[in-house]
């Protein structure tokens, strides 16, 4: 991936516009849409805070999406439609997104058990040899989450790509809600896409990771940008650094291993926020598939 798609925020949520509604399932997604429109903007200072607050913002919506699935009338519609295609790319829409969902937290599960580990070798005040290992085994997984994150961000560009470029051809001849429901799972399938692409990139090391032979390498890298506040991940590499400095005393040496046990205390809790999130949007993803699936098949 370029620099430019690495850097580029993902954090942007399209708006269709929708015809004037009255429904109330309807309503209150616009509502929990112009909640994360407020979340877009909104400026706290942790990637990873913000990116907890957007995925609580997205299950509040995808449970309107399943109340306005649960409509009568919006099930009538679906019925009549079901053999077309826009049906599949919609139940396809969904599965690629569980797909994404459940790929990124398998890599983040594994990013935060090695970072545990690695606070545990220095908890013990292991061997320097152990040290040295658990460093390797987590800038090895962060490399691998690095790589592994931004694959689950191409896809979900892929799928936005397509989401743009595929026109909306639903015609009801009985009335227009049921073009009003494509059009707002179609927003919230963007907003999805966006906030999970801005939750994953929250975790992406914008230094390119290379291998550590341990101390040399690790202190020849050079500090933080000025004006620049690194992010949990980046965190954890500079007090890496901190760590394998030489120092004058016992004292210097003990303050940097509890900075490094406290930036990965840090990342853990962060991966856990996000894992919690993406956890119980993926069951609101496969609830709203589900959903559809026994409309159709009914």
């Amino acid at each position: 991936m370029s620099d430019s798609d690495t850097n580029e925020s993902p954090h942007h949520v399209r708006s269709v516009s929708l015809p004037s509604k009255t429904n109330p399932n309807i309503s209150r997604i616009d509502e929990a849409l112009r909640k994360i429109k407020v979340w877009e903007s909104s400026s706290v200072t942790s990637k990873v805070e913000n990116a907890c607050i957007g995925l609580v913002g997205l299950g509040d919506l995808y449970k309107c999406v399943e109340d306005l699935i649960r409509l009568p009338l919006t099930q009538q519609g679906l019925v009549r439609h079901q053999n077309e295609k826009w049906v599949e790319d919609v139940l396809d829409g969904f599965v690629k997104l569980i797909d994404v969902c459940g790929t990124a937290r398998d890599i983040m599960t594994q990013m935060k058990e090695n970072a545990g580990e690695l606070r545990s070798v220095l908890r013990r005040r292991a061997e320097e040899s152990c040290k040295e290992e658990k460093v390797e085994a987590y800038v090895s997984c962060k490399k691998k989450m690095n790589k592994g994150l931004n694959k689950c961000v191409e896809d979900l560009k892929k799928l936005d790509k397509k989401l743009v470029s595929s026109p909306v051809l639903v015609q009801d001849n009985h009335n227009n809600h049921l073009e009003v429901v494509i059009k707002n799972l179609r927003e919230v399938r963007a907003s999805t896409v966006s906030i999970f692409q801005y939750s994953l990139m929250a975790f992406v090391s914008e230094q390119k990771p290379t291998k550590w032979s341990l101390v040399s390498k690790i202190v020849q890298k050079g500090p933080a940008k000025s004006g620049e506040e690194p992010d949990v991940v980046e965190c954890v590499d500079v007090a890496l650094r901190s760590l394998f400095r030489r120092v004058s005393s016992k004292a210097d040496e003990a303050k940097n291993v509890q900075l490094v046990q406290k930036c990965l205390e840090e990342l853990e809790d962060g991966i856990e926020g996000v894992e919690v999130g993406l956890e119980c949007i993926s069951r609101r993803l496969i609830q709203t598939r589900v959903s559809l699936l026994n409309i159709f098949t009914q």
